[in-house]
């Protein structure tokens, strides 16, 4: 029995041997990891307290007590192994086993604590998954049950949502065409069109989108992205409709130091957007809407956990609809709700990409107070941290932060800790002032200050005047806004503003801006892009499009940047075209995929395979409706050096033209 207690004692966490006539044991092993200690145990009944006083739950109490109990002679079956499994407060789940030895001289037997927590995990994790499994089977049935009613309503949103839109585009170009003369009311006409014609783009991308994720067509396109990239982008693509419905939008970021992650940016975006989307549409005016980015440690050291935090106060939702939000063509059957354009399908849409990216979303909402949405997504690190060491110049530098938004003080006094500042903040302008004087006064002045360009009580611009009266011309002064500052840039260096810097603030950025006037260097300016007409001037591209009028709006647009277009009506028209000229005649084609006669790719492996090696390398760029990722690949796999969208983007086609030809 000796050897065999020597061969398990590596594999158990505790090992105590009883002797079965007496009661008496003996503690041959006990790790530190358990949290019990069972020095002192000589009897039975000793060590019955001890696991009783460990257990989790009291009611286990007098099972754990009937098993040990077993290890006597005058309960021990006549089985030699028997084991239960507890649950304890100090180390989770342990199976207690008996191995009985009654053939000797004197009976014992051993009593083995094993470590399960993995065990249970596991088991755990399989009920769940069976638990989901029939739930999943519990709604593809009801599901099945309802497709033809399904089909119906879909029929039904689809008809009305994509009609709204096109009324409105044939009713302003009806307009348009009959006010010709005037040319203020056509230009309004034509920005109405615009908006219906986006708004009708949308539907149809949701149901396509919708469609090819639930076949299971869609895959993740995952590359490095910046973050700090990302949550700009999305606060520059809804500015314009938080502007005009007069919402307030705050956004700060809590413990993002891995800036750099791997990631789809157009479906992330898409998720972020469709959520954001939905707050702007469903909060009335001057409302509020507040995003936050938090950035939690993950089990998987090569990953970091990001919560996206967006809330509203909007209309808000009922409890029961929320159980259906997530579905397709789920509306919320209200009069106010009604009356907003939707397809029904950018929630479910949302959904399924968090599912896709192996995320979760949440949303909890009360009726009239608004609704909060949660996304949860492990992504993959990559390249280093951002630095949080303190930064030599800026130790113990006393520095103000202002700003109404509580979140975002904390968020930013929290960096500037990081950094090696001393920083204090204030929900108030009036009162940045006022402590900007008191620390004068008490030999502690601020020397650095983070203002918020606008606040309910007083504008930062005004802030700053004041300001600078207090601490002199010396002192760095940023401005911190969620907006577009080069309105108030000029009337801001005027009062003395140092730099500016977009909210949501990160700490890359926030270290940054801070260098810059310590270390005595000016910010850069970044110079507004210009297109080079005099590169594309004279420029002579073949182009393959059997519709008439995307040719007819291919030539008028182009041609403003002096490129010569020759036009084909099909691939093969083009080849021969492209055959019956001489080598660099032509500098590029752009081609439609989908053509009669020839399509798009035939014409790129026509071209390729050209006994003339300089004709047949010439650029071919892809201009088509086929829009998602798969379409790219096959048009690179055609031989091909882009691919374009339709609708025309006249800033992505120059520079993909731009590109090629350079």
């Amino acid at each position: 029995m000796n050897n065999s207690i020597k061969a398990i004692s590596r594999i158990y966490a505790a090992i105590i041997k009883i002797h079965v006539m007496t009661g008496d044991c003996v503690v041959i092993k006990s790790s530190s990891v358990l949290g019990m200690d069972f020095t002192g145990v000589t009897h039975v009944s000793d060590l019955i307290t001890r696991l009783q006083n460990g257990l989790l739950q009291d009611t286990d109490a007098p099972r754990i007590t009937d098993f040990v109990r077993n290890a006597t002679l005058e309960t021990i079956s006549e089985e030699v192994h028997l084991f239960d499994d507890f649950q304890f407060s100090c180390c989770g789940w342990l199976r207690l086993s008996l191995i009985a030895d009654l053939e000797g001289t004197e009976p014992i037997c051993l009593l083995t604590l094993f470590d399960v927590n993995m065990e249970k995990k596991v088991e755990q994790q399989r009920q769940k998954e069976l638990e989901r499994n029939n739930r999943l089977l519990k709604e593809a049935l009801a599901l099945a049950n309802h497709a033809n009613q399904a089909k119906t309503t879909f029929l039904n949103s689809m008809s009305h949502d994509i009609r709204t839109p096109m009324n409105a585009i044939i009713g302003f170009t009806s307009l348009a065409a009959a006010h010709i003369d005037n040319r203020d009311a056509v230009a309004d006409y034509l920005k109405k069109i615009t908006i219906s014609s986006n708004h009708l783009l949308s539907l149809i991308n949701d149901v396509l989108d919708m469609s090819r994720i639930e076949s299971g067509r869609t895959k993740l396109d995952e590359r490095e992205v910046s973050l700090p990239d990302v949550i700009h982008d999305l606060r520059a693509i809804v500015h314009s409709n938080l502007q005009a419905k007069q919402i307030d939008f705050f956004i700060d970021t809590q413990d993002v130091i891995h800036e750099c992650v791997i990631v789809d940016k157009l479906r992330l975006n898409q998720v972020l957007l469709n959520i954001l989307g939905n707050a702007i549409k469903f909060t009335p005016s001057n409302g509020t809407i507040s995003m936050r980015v938090i950035e939690t440690p993950c089990s998987n050291p090569e990953y970091a956990e990001y919560e996206f935090r967006i809330k509203d106060t909007g209309i808000g939702m009922s409890a029961e609809y929320q159980k259906h939000i997530f579905e397709p063509f789920s509306r919320e059957e209200t009069a106010t709700v009604s009356g907003i354009q939707g397809s029904g399908l950018g929630m479910a849409i949302t959904k399924n990409i968090v599912d896709m990216m192996n995320g979760a979303i949440a949303v909890s909402s009360e009726e009239g107070k608004g609704s909060e949405f949660t996304v949860i997504l492990d992504l993959k690190k990559c390249g280093d941290a951002v630095s949080q060491e303190p930064i030599p110049e800026l130790k113990g530098i006393h520095t103000l932060v202002a700003d109404d938004d509580f979140n975002t003080c904390s968020s930013v006094c929290k960096m500037l800790s990081t950094i090696g500042m001393r920083p204090e903040w204030t929900t108030s302008g009036k009162e940045a002032v006022l402590r900007t004087r008191y620390a004068n006064e008490s030999a502690d002045a601020f020397k650095a200050f983070i203002i918020d360009w606008l606040m309910p009580d007083m504008n930062g611009i005004e802030v700053v005047r004041r300001i600078r009266k207090e601490v002199g011309d010396n002192t760095p002064i940023i401005i911190l806004t969620a907006y577009d500052w080069t309105s108030i840039e000029e009337e801001a260096r005027e009062a003395g503003v140092t730099g500016f810097c977009s909210k949501p603030l990160f700490l890359s950025e926030l270290r940054e801006v801070l260098c810059r006037p310590f270390v005595k260097e000016q910010p850069k300016v970044q110079e507004e892009e210009t297109i080079d007409v005099a590169f594309f001037a004279g420029k002579r591209i073949l182009v393959a499009e059997d519709n008439e009028l995307n040719r007819e709006l291919l030539e008028e647009m182009l041609s403003e940047y002096g490129l010569l277009l020759e036009m084909a009506n099909n691939g093969k028209e083009a080849v021969s075209l492209y055959e019956s000229r001489p080598a660099g005649y032509y500098d590029l084609i752009i081609s439609d995929i989908q053509m009669p006669v020839m399509d798009g790719y035939a014409l790129s492996y026509s071209i390729r395979s050209l006994d003339d090696k300089v004709k047949a390398s010439i650029p071919i760029l892809a201009l088509t409706a086929n829009a998602f990722e798969e379409d790219r690949q096959r048009i690179m796999d055609a031989q091909m050096n882009g691919h374009l969208t339709k609708p025309i983007n006249m800033a992505e086609v120059l520079n993909a033209i731009r590109e090629v030809l350079e």
